[in-house]
């Protein structure tokens, strides 16, 4: 069934459940990853606040959430500029950080950021990110557990949103073209 947002319509991409056993197989990897490491995961405002509650709640290790803002999108495209809107309060230092994000497209946004995290020397850092669009990397970011390899399209819903709106959809949509 196809919905509007907007302008635009989009069409169903990924259901809900199939969402839901990719957030459970990556939760599933990171328990036996971090298994006694007590790591801190950045979530990575504001698309990615379902896909790390949901990811969060998978957890059976203890760990910790903090949230950062940080923005490079205005409608369908990419404005070429990192918007940091929330800082970062939480101490990196030797600790195991996993950065939460949505959707991991040019790269753009994580290239920027990561050499702020870096220069606060954690143990170790890695990505999760639930959607991955390889055909648009430009930038060289190594996504360590990803749920979805997608193509180059605008998707919607699960937290990434058009103009602001569609990120409470269940599943995720593809603009039609």
């Amino acid at each position: 069934m196809t919905i509007q947002v907007l302008d635009k319509k989009f069409e169903p991409f990924i259901k809900a459940a199939d969402i839901k056993s990719q957030i459970d197989r990556m939760a599933q990897q990171i328990n036996n990853d971090y298994t006694n490491k007590k790591p801190l995961f950045i979530a990575i405002l504001n698309g990615s606040f379902m896909f790390a509650s949901d990811l969060f709640k998978e957890l059976t290790i203890e760990a910790e959430i903090c949230f950062i803002k940080l923005a490079s999108y205005k409608g369908t495209k990419s404005t070429g500029n990192v918007i940091t809107s929330i800082g970062l309060d939480e101490t990196l230092r030797d600790r195991h950080v996993i950065i939460v994000e949505d959707i991991v497209d040019t790269g753009k946004t994580l290239y920027e950021f990561l050499p702020q995290l870096v220069d606060q020397q954690p143990a170790s850092l890695k990505i999760a990110a639930l959607l991955h669009k390889p055909d648009a990397l430009v930038h060289p970011i190594i996504i360590d557990y990803i749920g979805f390899e997608v193509p180059n399209k605008f998707l919607l819903g699960f937290g990434l949103d058009y103009d602001g709106l569609g990120r409470n959809l269940k599943e995720i949509y593809q603009l039609v073209e």
